[in-house]
């Protein structure tokens, strides 16, 4: 069988921890009296935590000191932190141990391609770090996606060519980075949505082992 470069993004692909930084950003807004919703909270997925909060300001027509602008995006952090220290195995999403064991037993190469500077401690918590070959995250890397900076590290990790790797990612901007990495883009959610993805899937539980071995054999057109 061909050996493959399987990269997995890890928010909303793995485990889903966007519901804690949702959970620390409407505490912070709500501290300063601005309310908060879940749609507001998808505006901030992929921006950057000093971006986040002045979007938050915003919304609100709030300003507020320097000093208390770097107090309150410490306190979020260690809010959110606080939150994952918590997760357990529980957390990982459906199938996805599945589908990881299955590549490790046809001995592909498995990478983790993640903006997130806290990605280590929280395959530690759900345990799995050591089902990945090599894990790049926000420590190492200095573009957000679309660029495609994260996956040609993974790649380069694995030491497979980008034309040899396959990407899962629940975010048009993932999506757009694997695509111009000319990896496979696989899409997690919805269709709709992700609809540059050269394949969608509502979660793992839709992805079959025939599926995989024919991702072994393909090539990015």
């Amino acid at each position: 069988m061909m050996k493959k470069g399987f990269i997995f993004d890890l928010d909303g692909v793995i485990v889903d921890t966007a519901k804690y930084h949702f959970l620390a950003w409407q505490n912070l807004a709500n501290s300063l009296g601005i309310s908060f919703s879940e749609e507001q909270n998808e505006q901030l997925k992929g921006v950057s935590r000093v971006r986040s909060l002045e979007k938050i300001l915003e919304w609100g027509n709030k300003t507020i000191s320097e000093e208390e602008f770097t107090r309150l995006m410490h306190e979020k952090n260690e809010e959110y932190l606080n939150y994952i220290s918590k997760m357990d195995t529980s957390e990982i999403l459906p199938d996805v141990p599945r589908v990881l064991d299955y590549l490790m037993k046809e001995q592909q190469a498995i990478a983790l391609g993640s903006a997130s500077k806290n990605a280590r401690i929280i395959l530690e918590k759900v345990e799995l770090k050591n089902k990945f070959h090599a894990i790049v995250d926000g420590t190492n890397v200095s573009k957000a996606k679309p660029d495609p900076e994260v996956f040609l590290i993974g790649a380069q990790e694995l030491g497979i060519s980008p034309g040899d790797c396959v990407v899962f990612e629940d975010s048009v901007a993932g999506i757009q980075a694997a695509n111009v990495a000319n990896m496979i883009s696989i899409g997690i959610g919805d269709p709709s949505v992700l609809g540059e993805a050269d394949y969608v899937f509502k979660d793992f539980t839709e992805i079959k082992e025939e599926f995989i071995n024919n991702l072994v054999s393909a090539k990015k057109v």
